[in-house]
């Protein structure tokens, strides 16, 4: 059996990965695992530019990140399917529109890989997004306005009593090519604007190698119309396919290195039970300025990353990685403290009561 363990691992190429890069890989996919499973969006993101800055190719940086993205997602819809948050509907059509996204993404990848510039655009491009997503979310957080992750309370809401933002609802006036599809909520919208939407997220997919769901859902919303626990969970359902979509791609040209996404995984299974768990006792509205400061300390990273990778220098290119990583593992490490404490003082005003 220890044989048979033994070649299932080599096969899966974890056994050409160093001990020190193993424990690497687990300790962030459990930090990712965290964030995902408190914030329904977490560090998914920073895989890929961690990657490039442990100087992976750009398709096996991408490709892996992908991989890493569909494993996480297939857990966390398998929990939104059993809480009737997916529209089926509105997932299949937006599959379509996110398969074509996803190969114009990868086939520029590859085209900047045979010039040389693959890494450096891709980088830039993080900076670019994890900069504005921060910059976003930091400012909801301060100004109390919400966004930045998934509310924790929406399957508590029927769908109905969701209302449809002004954006989306002058996109439904608008916009009435057919076919016009109705989706859970009550929602009417042309195919073409789901598509659309689609095909922008599956570019981003397929060329910086996320989920893209930070994008996705937001536009979902805002876009479409869709009430937002549909909007999470038809987004990991859509996730699954792209993200699937998107590994054999880049694994059909060996850009899917099992040795890292494996690590990964497992790390991001434990983690995302605790960050699920910690849910039920922490008000995310607490730490999600962390959240978008690591998304801004994140960005920072990337380009000072860049920069070394650029000018020669070692010492840049760790002190991006070590940013880039430090920045997920405080945000992880204030949900878990502040789930500790408030567990704490929830024994505590329970041990009162009973004694009065």
């Amino acid at each position: 059996m220890l044989d048979s363990l033994v070649g299932a691992l080599a096969g899966l190429g974890v056994l050409d990965t160093s001990p020190e890069m193993l424990a690497l890989f687990v300790g962030f996919g459990l930090v990712v695992g965290v964030l995902f499973g408190f914030f329904g969006m977490g560090g998914s993101f920073l895989v890929t530019p961690a990657l490039l800055m442990l100087d992976y190719p750009a398709p096996v940086a991408v490709g892996s990140g992908m991989a890493f993205v569909f494993g996480t997602a297939v857990i966390a819809t398998l929990k939104h399917h059993d809480l009737g948050q997916v529209d089926y509907k509105l997932g299949v059509i937006m599959i379509t529109g996110t398969t074509i996204g996803i190969e114009a993404g990868r086939a520029s990848v590859y085209y900047l890989e045979s010039m040389g510039l693959a890494g450096g655009v891709i980088s830039v491009a993080y900076v670019v997004l994890l900069g504005g997503v921060g910059a976003m979310v930091t400012r909801d957080a301060l100004t109390g306005d919400g966004g930045g992750g998934v509310d924790h309370e929406a399957a508590d809401k029927d769908l109905d009593e969701y209302e449809i933002p002004e954006i989306a609802k002058t996109i439904q006036r608008t916009v009435r090519i057919p076919p016009m599809v109705t989706l859970r909520g009550d929602v009417r919208v042309s195919a073409w604007v789901i598509t659309a939407v689609a095909f922008a997220t599956g570019v981003l997919s397929g060329f910086l190698g996320v989920g893209g769901g930070f994008i996705r859902m937001p536009a979902m919303i805002y876009a479409i119309g869709v009430p937002v626990p549909v909007a999470v969970g038809t987004d990991l359902f859509e996730i699954v396919f792209s993200g699937g979509l998107g590994s054999y791609l880049y694994g059909q040209g060996g850009g899917v290195n099992l040795g890292i996404v494996a690590p990964l995984l497992f790390g991001s299974a434990l983690g995302a039970r605790v960050g699920s768990a910690a849910t039920a006792v922490v008000d995310s509205d607490e730490i999600k300025v962390y959240f978008g400061g690591m998304l801004l300390v994140g960005s920072i990273a990337v380009g000072i990353g860049e920069v070394g990778s650029y000018l020669g220098n070692s010492t840049l290119e760790l002190l991006g990685l070590v940013l880039v990583i430090g920045a997920a593992v405080v945000v992880a490490a204030a949900v878990l403290y502040t789930t500790i404490t408030s567990l704490r003082v929830t024994r505590r005003t329970d041990s009162r009561s009973t004694a009065d």
